[in-house]
């Protein structure tokens, strides 16, 4: 039996028929179209499909579809302002090489803009604490431990501080 879900994804309303069972990743992917956040184990456990609910970070995987009713939704689509203009996060990744295989990339990137909206010049033990479920098997994190820092200070100097 499909219900009926409302909520704002990346800005805009949203308004789609669900399974009760169905998980937010399979509305964000499959309904939606919103093809950037991935799924990596099922099981939240990598962190891959990592997305921001009312600002804090989900496993969108573990995240029932019927839970975001009424809520803001948050997807690595909904960053940047366009195509040309990436969010002080993604600039981040991209000019350190936070970015490998890409994989990961877009949970690793969520979970550094919510990090960064609770604290925003995080010492480096809150960044790995942060990024405990985030799984990459590329980089090594160094790359994307220096990209979320570099990230603190330019979202820093986007505010004015």
């Amino acid at each position: 039996m499909k219900v009926e879900l409302k909520f704002e994804l990346n800005g805009r309303p949203v308004h789609t028929l669900v399974e009760s069972s169905q998980r937010l990743i399979d509305v964000l992917r499959d309904t939606l179209g919103e093809t950037g956040t991935k799924e990596g184990c099922g099981a939240g456990e990598c962190g891959a499909c990592t997305v921001l609910v009312d600002g804090r970070a989900v496993n969108s995987c573990l995240y029932m579809a019927l839970e975001a009713e009424g809520r803001t939704v948050t997807t690595i689509e909904g960053l940047a302002s366009s195509v040309t203009a990436l969010s002080p996060v993604q600039r981040a990744f991209v000019e350190l090489g936070g970015i490998q295989c890409g994989f990961c990339t877009p949970g690793m990137i969520m979970t550094s803009v919510a990090l960064l909206a609770e604290t925003p010049r995080p010492s480096r033990e809150d960044i790995l604490d942060a990024l405990t479920g985030n799984l990459c098997r590329c980089t090594g994190y160094t790359q994307i431990i220096e990209a979320i820092e570099h990230a603190a200070v330019l979202a820093a100097e986007e505010a004015g501080a």
